[in-house]
């Protein structure tokens, strides 16, 4: 069972780290051990839960790029019509993209649902995870391609390769691990393509809508198999991680038209090695 502050603590939790690369899923699971809840973490009511508070995440996604969904739905079926993706629609293809770049962690999470799920109560195994997460940021920000020319988002993305976005998809697919974080690993992978910090965090936010109400479909039935328990404490984390998604998107999307992924990387270590040092005592 949850409280409702715990649910609440939780929410907002995953409001923030699920937009920032610092892994929510890590969290959600390090969270309450460190503060000695007696949460059982591998039900599938708090996996539920876990994902109902990444619903929220999508939905303020939704609404946040709304206006660039709209086009890219529209180029989508604009190509059906005429049975063509043209270079010169850059919506079209940069719908295209994020449908191919969402099918590598569909599929990695649909084959591998029940041994991920064991994860959730595995501290440690999450502690090291974060760290490595952290490492990641460190080499994505040094491999990254520096370019000085700078083009519309929507371009800049339009211009990856379908090979490139699929390398992307790979990268997000290793965050159904908790500990590392999937806007982390799009974010590495979009680096490594070439993006700016910009554009790689605006292609991730894109491509982790469809990823999260895909998994909502999934998992939030399980909500429902404990009766009432956890409707109360979920509609609780729900709005409260919905709050916190609205921030952090707006934060983000202005921070890293000038800023990197380091401070993130040197968190995510300091984080990762305090929760180990704590975990093992």
């Amino acid at each position: 069972m949850l409280t409702f502050t715990q649910a609440a603590v939780l929410g907002l939790l995953q409001g923030v780290t699920e937009l920032f690369p610092i892994s929510s899923l890590g969290h959600s699971v390090l969270v309450p051990q460190l503060l000695g809840w007696h949460i059982d973490q591998a039900t599938p009511q708090f996996v539920a839960f876990v994902t109902a508070t990444h619903l929220a995440t999508a939905f303020v996604l939704l609404g946040f790029f709304w206006s660039e969904w709209v086009l890219i739905v529209g180029g989508i079926f604009r190509s059906l019509y005429r049975r063509e993706v043209s270079e010169e629609d850059s919506y079209a293809k940069l719908g295209w993209l994020l449908v191919v770049g969402t099918i590598p962690a569909g599929l990695i999470g649909i084959l591998f649902q029940s041994q991920l799920v064991t994860l959730f109560a595995a501290g440690l195994v999450v502690a090291i995870a974060l760290c490595l997460n952290g490492v990641m940021l460190f080499v994505a920000d040094a491999l990254r391609k520096r370019s000085a020319v700078t083009v519309p988002h929507e371009q800049a993305l339009a211009n990856l390769t379908y090979f490139q976005a699929a390398f992307i998809g790979v990268a997000q697919s290793i965050a159904l691990v908790p500990g590392l974080s999937r806007t982390g690993a799009a974010m590495t992978g979009g680096l490594i393509s070439g993006l700016s910090h910009e554009n790689a965090a605006r292609f991730s936010f894109l491509l982790a809508t469809p990823i999260i109400f895909a998994a909502g479909v999934l998992n939030i039935p399980d909500l429902f198999s404990a009766g009432s328990a956890y409707l109360g404490a979920t509609a609780v984390g729900f709005i409260c991680a919905g709050a916190a998604a609205y921030v952090s998107v707006r934060f983000l999307t202005r921070y890293f038209k000038t800023r990197t992924l380091l401070p993130f990387a040197a968190y995510c270590v300091i984080a990762g090695l305090v929760s180990l040092a704590f975990l093992v005592r």
